[in-house]
């Protein structure tokens, strides 16, 4: 995993590559009217941080799914983003029946299995993906594809190419430093639950990192985000316990409105516990904030299984679950 971790603006750098030479055989002149990414872990989560990125862009609603099932609305006018790094993820190849029943227009994400076949056999667009690796360390080529999808559609502008050109300079520059940020981090969860809070703009993120942490560190952890949070689980920090460690995900440009009650919060819960972590994220777009978030609280989660002494590959539990699961 390690390994993995280390080599992601690589993977960044060959995502573009991938993106850029795809050629969409879509009927991109039809009328669209709303998009739905349907996925699940390491497949979908790109699909989450997407949905923040298009927020204030995209001008018909995109949703993501992580169930069996998708919206009633699918129709003939929706686009629907298959996305699964295997290609068999059960809830997934289940959702893309329906979209196929309900006549949408489909584009898969895959590195191969029943998604790629059925891609093939049904002449849908289908970007290939690297494989055999775990899903969760592919985000980058996942997330990026998606990108590519809608703007082929014309749903959002190609400034992104550029932009994450720059994060790849900047993370390749800053590696020694995110390794050592994310070592110090590592340290102060270590025995910790970890709480891990950024702006709404993030939520995604937030997701991510807990996921990671979950996978990756074998531990349990809570995400939230501003102001959200300040309506509702502001209120149980209210015992002091020192077992819990906040990490806020913090930009200089998040909302100033948000900032101060990041402030105003982070002193109502010094009151419970001391241990309080702020990173603040380098660069000026949304994908250099973001990719250098997951770059860091990456390493967290690896170096954070190294002082647990636990496997970061390793993921017993989802594979006794999935052979319990083919009895049925």
């Amino acid at each position: 995993m390690k390994d993995l971790v280390l080599n992601f603006a690589s993977q960044l750098h060959e995502s573009l590559i991938i993106g850029e030479s795809h050629h969409f055989i879509a009927d991109t002149t039809k009328d669209i009217r709303n998009i739905v990414l349907t996925g699940l872990g390491g497949s979908g989560i790109g699909g989450s941080i997407v949905q923040n990125y298009v927020f204030d862009k995209c001008p018909i609603p995109f949703n993501v799914n992580k169930d069996y099932y998708l919206p009633s609305y699918i129709n003939q006018h929706s686009l629907v983003i298959i996305s699964s790094y295997s290609g068999n993820t059960e809830e997934t190849t289940a959702a893309m029946q329906q979209a196929i029943k309900a006549k949408a227009n489909i584009v898969c994400i895959s590195s191969g299995g029943k998604v790629t076949e059925i891609a093939k056999k049904k002449n849908f667009d289908c970007i290939l993906l690297p494989a055999g690796m775990p899903p969760r360390s592919c985000i980058g080529y996942s997330m990026i594809q998606v990108l590519f999808i809608l703007r082929h559609y014309g749903f959002i502008k190609g400034d992104f190419v550029k932009e994450i050109k720059t994060v790849i300079k900047t993370l390749n520059t800053e590696e020694k430093n995110i390794q050592k940020t994310a070592k110090n981090i590592a340290q102060k969860l270590l025995g910790k639950l970890p709480f891990i809070y950024a702006a709404s703009p993030y939520e995604g993120l937030t997701m991510r990192v807990r996921q990671q942490l979950n996978e990756n560190s074998k531990i349990i952890a809570v995400n939230n985000v501003f102001p959200e949070m300040n309506h509702n689980e502001l209120v149980g920090w209210r015992e002091k316990d020192d077992n819990k460690v906040v990490l806020f995900l913090r930009n200089e440009d998040d909302n100033a409105r948000v900032q101060t009650r990041m402030d105003i919060s982070k002193k109502l819960i010094k009151k419970t516990t001391p241990n309080i972590i702020e990173l603040y994220s380098i660069g000026k777009g949304y994908w250099e904030k973001i990719f250098y978030f997951i770059h860091v609280t990456d390493w967290v989660s690896v170096i954070l299984a190294d002082l647990r002494e636990v496997d970061a590959m390793e993921i017993k539990s989802i594979d006794l679950l999935k052979n319990e699961l083919a009895k049925v």
